[in-house]
């Protein structure tokens, strides 16, 4: 059995793939847009774009300074980093490519993510604080990294291929780096096949990611453990987060080993697991948590093929649909929620709909829309 990452999935593409197989007569039929979701007074806050179309968000700090990419005016596909609160939103640039995208962000608005480079090869990025100022952080020996979370420190969490002509889509290596991003480790151990990536971080330095197993490490990255799989050890699973205390979610496929995966936490450093349930529907997954243990991320309702972002109450207590909670364009439903910070401000990227359609092309968009995930997903083969 072979687990296969790929890091590019492209949104957009699937965005116009979905309106050209479904028959949309424009693009502009649902328009993305990103929000900040203030979970206080239940306001959404629309980021809107770098002058394009499309928009993810993707990570958000303290402060609410969010992260992501966005289509340009110009076409291509930016990362963007905005003020406190979202307000403002401002380009990241590139290596020299045409493309770059940022997931992660720390206190003080150091941004990681991955650019494409002059020479064509795709290479993890971080910034100096408030997005200013993009550095190659470079790879393993290969061609392709990719930049995913990073501390307070600045110290990096990711995946890279470690030869030259080794594919970025079964032969990643997790890594971190030490602080600014200096320094790039492999955590992949010489025993264990390539395809694995480190998603996140936190200030002791634990790390969190996917192999097999999703996995989470002791501080400073060392000794990588597996995760337990609720005792089923042939069930591969992946760690998408982790908070102050080392509470960590990601999926696992269900109980009933159809694939379909569920959303789970930890306990401290990783230990236990916790099925977080869904929203009525089959699936669910988490992305983000913050250190209250409130976690977000996306699930099916009971309708089958819809997908929408969800939060949870502290310690995952509660699966909660985000759309019921947020104050919306009538027509906007929010399909997945990326992070969620200390002053339970989430993160979600949604569509809006103009006199939504007949309910069962709406279930299939937003299937299909809920389907644009991290940029990387996983194959086993």
């Amino acid at each position: 059995m072979k687990i296969r990452y790929r890091f590019q999935i492209c949104g957009s593409v699937l965005f116009t793939a979905l309106n050209a197989g479904l028959g949309f007569s424009s693009p502009a039929f649902a328009d993305e847009h990103s929000y900040i979701i203030d979970l206080n007074s239940k306001k959404a806050t629309d980021l809107g774009t770098l002058g394009g179309s499309n928009i993810v968000a993707s990570g958000i700090n303290d402060a609410g300074q969010v992260v992501g990419w966005s289509t340009t005016t110009a076409g291509d596909t930016h990362a963007f980093i905005t003020g406190p609160n979202g307000v403002g939103m401002a380009d990241l640039g590139t290596l020299g490519g045409s493309r770059s995208e940022a997931f992660g962000i720390n206190a003080t608005g150091q941004v990681v993510g991955w650019s494409t480079t002059t020479a064509g090869d795709t290479h993890a990025f971080i910034t100096g604080p408030n997005g200013v100022g993009m550095t190659d952080i470079g790879t393993l020996g290969g061609r392709y990294s990719a930049a995913y979370g990073v501390n307070d420190a600045g110290r990096v969490a990711g995946a890279s291929t470690a030869v030259a002509g080794e594919s970025d889509d079964i032969d990643s290596h997790a890594f971190t780096t030490g602080p600014n991003g200096i320094g790039m480790v492999d955590l992949t151990p010489m025993r264990e096949a390539p395809g694995m990536s480190a998603r996140s971080i936190n200030n002791a330095g634990q790390v969190v990611g996917q192999a097999f197993h999703a996995f989470i490490t002791a501080p400073n990255g060392l000794n990588k453990i597996d995760i337990d799989t609720l005792g089923f050890p042939d069930r591969s699973s992946s760690a998408s987060g982790i908070n102050s205390t080392g509470q960590v979610v990601g999926e696992f496929p269900s109980e009933d080993r159809t694939g379909i995966s569920h959303a789970f936490i930890t306990g401290p450093n990783g230990t236990g697991m916790t099925d977080l349930g869904t929203l009525g529907g089959p699936f669910s997954e988490a992305y983000g948590i913050n250190d209250a243990g409130q976690v977000v991320g996306r699930a099916d309702p009971a309708a089958a093929g819809v997908v929408h972002a969800f939060v949870t109450g502290p310690n995952g207590m509660g699966m909660t649909d985000l759309n019921s909670l947020a104050s919306l364009q009538e027509g906007t439903v929010l399909y997945d929620a990326r992070g969620i910070n200390n002053h339970g401000q989430v993160i979600a990227n949604g569509s809006f709909v103009p006199g939504i359609p007949e309910p069962e092309t709406y279930a299939m968009l937003l299937a299909g829309l809920g389907l644009i995930g991290f940029k990387s997903y996983r194959k086993i083969a």
